[in-house]
């Protein structure tokens, strides 16, 4: 998505439950497929790339957008009595 600001820049964010629960779902997996919790995905992000990498500058950025999107899911499947809640 680097160097696509222009191009991407046509589509609203649309901030929904759809939205939330991927972002859920990349938070709250490992890249072999564990159950994580979002603090250890972010752990695991910053270690893999490095303090100075492009993608843990961004992460650091988005870090607690990325963290209330987690909770609004967590919350939601909750309140639906659904289980894989990481915490």
């Amino acid at each position: 998505m680097r160097g696509l600001s222009a191009e991407l820049a046509s589509w609203e964010d649309e901030q929904s439950a759809v939205r939330d629960a991927l972002w859920w779902a990349d938070m709250t997996t490992s890249p072999d497929g564990e159950t994580m919790t979002v603090g250890d995905r972010l752990g695991e992000i910053h270690k893999r790339y490095g303090p100075k990498d492009v993608v843990t500058v961004f992460i650091k950025q988005a870090e607690p957008e990325l963290r209330a999107a987690v909770e609004r899911t967590e919350d939601r499947l909750r309140e639906f009595g659904r289980g894989h809640v990481a915490k």
